[in-house]
């Protein structure tokens, strides 16, 4: 019998059994929705902290209190920075075009009767260039907030829409641990960043921050969260990078010992961010691929029952001249349209589910075409693989037993 009549004759019985068929073919459905779910999701996961760290800029330093080994054990750093370092590095370092030292405290925030938690961020004037976070309404710090202590405050868009929805927070009194802070301006919409959203942030000036919020808390100065630094152009990276170093060092008296500090830049952290998600989604995808399996083990349990309640059937064929291979090829055939029908319903489904989470999420998903004929080839061939059992079985059908036992 040729290709194109086994073909013709197994979607017949398939489209006359069509509750069983759909039954059957649920698990590769599942199977194939979970794969490009998950993976879309990874690469919208992916995408995001890229886009995220790409808006800080090619040249932008991170300067981190603390061992690595610190760094990688708590969230709380540790304290080994202080205001001395970052004044040296603006006035040592000859390849930087920008330093701002960072205190960031957590904190209760208060106007009128409404209450919320939110980071309070004390820096310098230079934060705003170097992190391409400006004002949208008002102004930023200015020098002279810094060298008065002035207890003035920029908002963030967050707290400025939970607080004053329908007026204008430029001049209002916002409370920070129960201090009175005068708002003189709203910085535009940033989004997370690092796990921390930035919309959520107060920003006051340092020298405020010190005096009024954390106050002094170790003898060799003042205590930094970390250092912001802005090198000259993204060719001077790694130069001041290695300048930056050598400075804390020779600061810190660190000769031969584990610094007790790092030096981490925009495009490093991109990297580790795009390796740790590259290998999250590669997780996930194998997690959902054990779905695969589980519908064509349903596939072939199905087949299976198929092959005994059509025991007349395949004698009825094999009575009338039908040969082994005839058989086998019609029961293979419909595995193997299960699997790649499954297959493209649950690739519409789960693509669909991931147009879905781009809509209502941050999150900027995509749909690999790679992952779908990935996703489509493995159906197949799991359906194929799982359909030999039971298409062998009614191959092998002696023709007079399935006459008698029909």
């Amino acid at each position: 019998m040729e290709f194109v009549e086994s073909l013709k004759m197994a979607s017949s019985m398939l489209m006359a059994n069509k509750l069983r068929s759909t039954l059957t073919m649920l698990g590769i459905i599942i199977g194939n929705a979970s794969v490009i779910a998950m993976i879309g999701i990874g690469q919208g996961a992916q995408n995001l902290a890229t886009e995220k760290l790409s808006d800080l800029g090619p040249n932008v330093m991170f300067v981190l209190p603390g061992s690595r080994k610190a760094r990688n054990a708590t969230f709380d750093l540790p304290r080994t920075l202080v205001l001395a370092d970052a004044e040296a590095i603006a006035e040592q370092v000859p390849t930087v075009a920008g330093v701002a030292p960072e205190i960031n405290r957590r904190q209760l925030m208060s106007y009128r009767n409404q209450n919320t938690n939110g980071m309070i961020i004390g820096t310098t004037p230079e934060y705003e260039e170097i992190r391409s976070f400006y004002v949208d309404k008002g102004r930023f710090l200015k020098p002279m907030d810094l060298e008065r202590n002035k207890r003035i405050a920029v908002i963030g868009t967050e707290i400025a829409n939970r607080f004053f929805k329908t007026q204008n927070p430029i001049g209002q009194q916002i409370r920070l641990n129960n201090i009175n802070f005068e708002i003189v301006g709203v910085m535009q919409e940033k989004g997370s960043f690092l796990g921390s959203n930035q919309d959520e942030s107060v920003f006051i000036p340092l020298t405020t921050m010190v005096s009024q919020i954390v106050g002094r808390t170790s003898p060799f100065g003042i205590e930094l969260s970390w250092i912001n630094v802005k090198a000259k152009n993204e060719e001077t990276v790694r130069a001041a990078q290695f300048q930056i170093e050598n400075l804390i060092r020779l600061r810190h008296k660190i000769k031969n010992g584990e610094d007790d500090f790092g030096v981490s830049t925009a495009k490093q952290m991109l990297e580790i961010v795009s390796t740790v998600s590259g290998g999250l989604t590669i997780m996930l995808a194998a997690i959902a691929s054990i779905s695969l399996i589980v519908g064509g083990i349903g596939v072939m349990n199905i087949m299976l029952v198929s092959v005994t309640e059509r025991t007349q059937e395949i004698g009825l064929r094999k009575a009338v001249g039908a040969g082994k291979n005839d058989i086998l090829m019609q029961f293979l055939i419909e595995a193997v349209i299960l699997s790649v029908v499954g297959g493209l319903v649950g690739v519409a489904i789960g693509s669909g589910f991931v147009l879905v989470i781009g809509l209502i999420s941050p999150f900027s998903p995509g749909i690999s075409g790679i992952a779908v004929l990935l996703s489509l080839g493995i159906s197949s061939s799991i359906g194929l693989i799982f359909g030999v059992i039971p298409a062998q079985r009614a191959a092998g059908l002696d023709p007079i037993v399935a006459l008698r036992t029909a």
